[in-house]
């Protein structure tokens, strides 16, 4: 079969047609979501400030710094989110053990420590860890207040020489 003008129209008509469809599709999916009631951000803001805050937009974060001096002072517990084993290895001196994925099974022994705790600051280990974000929010859920986040805590705490410990 030789090629002919009329063989290459459907060709040429797909050529255009398949662009303008995708563009109308995007065109739809702009305007779906800007009419939405909960519409998606078409630019979302991934800084750890974002990341880790509370349903108010409240940062949770606290400094190495902060943390730092609250852990001289009475009435501070460092929570520990991490799983078990990983807690076992090596923690913050003194942290309480509540691993986010056993969280219900931890929370009720430690309870009564938590209730003494003028600040709870808890940690988890890398700085894309959200363990100790939806800890921190599952804790304020319960009532506590003073609620904050150490970000990357594990690693930073170990890296500045600060007081760590292992076994349970």
């Amino acid at each position: 079969m030789t090629l002919t003008y009329r063989n290459l129209k459907p060709l040429r008509q797909m050529l255009w047609q398949v662009p303008a469809l995708l563009a109308m599709a995007v065109l739809l999916a702009i305007g779906v979501n800007h009419w939405r009631a909960q519409a998606i951000p078409l630019i979302g803001d991934w800084s750890e400030e974002a990341r880790f805050a509370d349903a108010s937009g409240e940062s949770l974060i606290i400094s190495l710094d902060e943390a730092r001096a609250l852990f001289g002072k009475s009435g501070t517990v460092f929570v520990d989110a991490r799983s078990a084993a990983e807690y076992e290895r090596g923690h913050i001196q003194g942290a309480l053990c509540i691993p986010w994925q056993a969280v219900d099974s931890y929370f009720m022994a430690a309870v009564g420590q938590l209730e003494k705790a003028e600040a709870i600051v808890t940690y988890c280990d890398g700085v894309s860890c959200d363990l100790s974000h939806e800890l921190t929010l599952f804790l304020k859920e319960m009532g506590f207040e003073n609620v904050r986040v150490l970000v990357n805590g594990w690693s930073v705490w170990r890296d500045a020489g600060l007081p760590t410990e292992e076994g349970s």
